[in-house]
């Protein structure tokens, strides 16, 4: 009887998928997602998912002769080294359309609760305090303007909730400026242009070298002190000390961001200390169903690689020798 193929699991996934998994292949989860335990399992691996927050280094790549495709279980690849990667001949894929709708519905969750002072309002509530509503005052959005950095799948979809949902007028920068759509009006600005013109600004881009600290001092100089800024893509596209003093300036209006620079976050974050900011614990796929497709997509993007087959979603620069 032929062996089958091990493919380790970085962190434990959906059972559906798990049991897709383990009807072709030799599928085991790890002891543990750090460098050191995946070194322990992973030398006779050909596949790995990678869940959660652990990297993919390129010690990793080196251990595993056999490895033949690196699988996120979900969209953003940052903690996968990609040059370690293409130097070896390992694909790697991502499952981007998994995460579309609840990521941009969260967003929406996020800018909604910090436009009308809503975990405020929630706060002082619990806490007895019915006067808190005189700190509550809130914005309309209906008729402002949203600038949508990274007009992906996530941030068309924002977009177009908040355009067709809230009546907001819709601008956007993207390295590569889409065709006009008129089901979703919007604008292509240069960077600048956009902090400028938009009373919500929301961020939907990878992270890389061109990205990181995307948002700092510099940018946020140019932004309306009313304006509010979303992030609910990865925590180092926004350099956290510089909005940290913006917002101890009053240059901004509020914030909402479910990811940070370090994560976890290690106890009370000082954007904790305002009022007119939202935090929530990188939970924005955080839903069942969409936990479900993510390990569903990985897991079908690992069988076809191990079946010979193109994974449908492979990261560009890394689709193999």
């Amino acid at each position: 009887m032929l062996s089958r193929p091990v493919v380790i699991v970085t962190e434990p996934i959906h059972p559906d998928a798990m049991a897709l998994l383990s009807a072709h292949a030799d599928a085991r989860v790890a002891p543990g997602w750090d460098e050191e335990s995946l070194l322990s399992c992973i030398g006779d691996a050909e596949g790995v998912i990678v869940r959660g927050l652990g990297a993919f280094t390129r010690r990793l790549f080196e251990a595993a002769p056999r490895l033949r495709i690196v699988a996120r279980h979900g969209a953003g690849y940052d903690n996968v080294d990609l040059e370690a990667a293409r130097d070896h001949g390992v694909i790697v894929t991502n499952t981007p359309d998994a995460t579309t709708a609840s990521v941009a519905e969260h967003t929406l969750a996020l800018l909604l609760a910090v436009a009308r002072r809503v975990a405020l309002g929630d706060r002082g509530l619990r806490a007895g305090d019915w006067g808190v509503r005189e700190r509550c005052t809130g914005i309309d959005l209906a008729g402002r303007t949203l600038g949508v950095i990274g007009f992906g799948r996530i941030g068309r979809r924002v977009a177009a909730l908040c355009h067709h949902g809230l009546g907001m007028e819709v601008v956007y920068h993207d390295v590569q400026p889409l065709p006009a759509d008129p089901q979703l009006p919007a604008r292509c600005l240069a960077l600048e242009d956009l902090l400028a013109a938009a009373d919500a600004i929301t961020l939907h881009v990878t992270l890389g070298p061109s990205t990181r600290h995307l948002i700092g001092r510099r940018e946020l100089a140019l932004v309306k002190p009313s304006a509010i800024l979303i992030n609910a893509s990865r925590g180092p596209v926004v350099d956290e000390a510089a909005l940290l003093e913006a917002l101890q300036a009053g240059r901004l209006g509020g914030a909402g961001l479910d990811v940070f620079e370090e994560e976890p976050v290690r106890g009370v974050h000082p954007l904790c200390a305002f009022e007119n900011v939202v935090l929530t614990p990188h939970i924005a796929s955080q839903t069942p169903q969409t936990r479900r497709q993510m390990a569903m997509d990985a897991v079908e993007n690992v069988l076809a690689v191990l079946a010979g087959q193109r994974p449908k979603y492979p990261v560009p620069g890394c689709e193999g020798n």
